[in-house]
């Protein structure tokens, strides 16, 4: 079978463009979606899925490579239309019942949480899929295989159909051309489960990598040679304010200045160093990383 079209959807986080792409692909069993985004995006999301033609209640099938909420926060519209949701058994629970997500979340958060994510309702067990690695999902005569991908967070899965590879948050963040970075939220960041799931999905030999954040990549073993120094940079970078007993908050300011300035050092516009920080908050990868060197310290990774 040919490899079906790959129609790419802007959601327009926060109404700022190429941040977060969702991905639609049409089969013989309704439209097929990879990521939802947040709730907060559900008005563009179903705006870019119009203007490629369809209505989004003829989304059938949702795959989330994981259920932080910029990829699955809107996951639960879906199902409440009776779309099948495909994520990694760690994740499921958590769609099914998310208030201990949320929560947790909002502890982060605080009074930012419905402004960036709206809201998560639960989905109804029945209509939640596990999918894990090595599984083969067949929807409509459209075939993935699933790869089970840690290291940004322990709930994750790379999509591989055909040649492509839908890959959330494992391939990074790179935003119109610019440099590759990896977004390290709290709590799961483990440096070396990421870097076998990296040498996973290159072992695969796709031609082409779908980023949620934002759209394709087809120079593949650069693209993750990249990712990979940028995460031994970052925390490597972070490992002496660790050591030190530094608190995050202060530690906060030195990061945003350091990223934006290696951005800006690779060509990246101070427009685009915004979508990057909409797309990948320095602050969260601060939180990150300090909680992956503590668990290192307690032999816990």
């Amino acid at each position: 079978m040919n490899t079906p079209k790959i129609r790419v959807l802007d959601i327009k986080f926060l109404d700022e463009p190429h941040v977060i792409a969702n991905y639609l692909i049409e089969s013989a069993d309704g439209l097929i979606l990879i990521e939802t985004g947040p709730e907060t995006a559900f008005e563009h999301l179903k705006e870019a899925i119009k203007a490629e033609g369809f209505d989004w209640r003829d989304v059938k099938h949702v795959l989330l490579t994981h259920i932080h909420f910029d990829h699955a926060g809107a996951a639960w519209k879906f199902a409440e239309n009776g779309a099948k949701i495909y994520v990694h058994p760690v994740g499921l629970p958590h769609l099914n019942s998310p208030e201990r997500l949320w929560n947790s979340a909002k502890r982060i958060y605080k009074e930012d949480m419905e402004r960036l994510w709206g809201e998560m309702k639960p989905i109804d067990i029945h209509l939640l899929v596990p999918l894990e690695d090595g599984d083969t999902s067949e929807i409509g005569g459209v075939k993935f295989k699933v790869h089970y991908t840690p290291g940004h967070a322990v709930h994750h899965n790379a999509y591989q159909l055909g040649d492509i590879i839908f890959t959330g948050d494992v391939a990074g963040v790179k935003i119109n051309g610019g440099l590759v970075v990896p977004p390290c939220p709290p709590p799961d960041i483990n440096i070396e489960l990421w870097k076998k799931s990296i040498q996973k999905l290159k072992d695969a030999h796709p031609k082409v990598l779908y980023l949620a954040h934002f759209a394709e990549e087809t120079d593949i073993d650069a693209h993750f040679d990249k990712l990979e120094a940028m995460l031994d940079d970052w925390s490597g970078w972070m490992k002496p304010y660790f050591d030190a007993g530094t608190p995050a908050e202060e530690i906060v300011p030195k990061f945003v200045a350091y990223t934006a300035n290696q951005l800006r050092e690779n060509g990246v516009s101070d427009a685009d160093i915004e979508k990057y920080e909409k797309g990948n908050p320095s602050y969260m990868s601060v939180t990150g990383l300090l909680r992956y060197w503590k668990l290192k310290e307690e032999g816990r990774i």
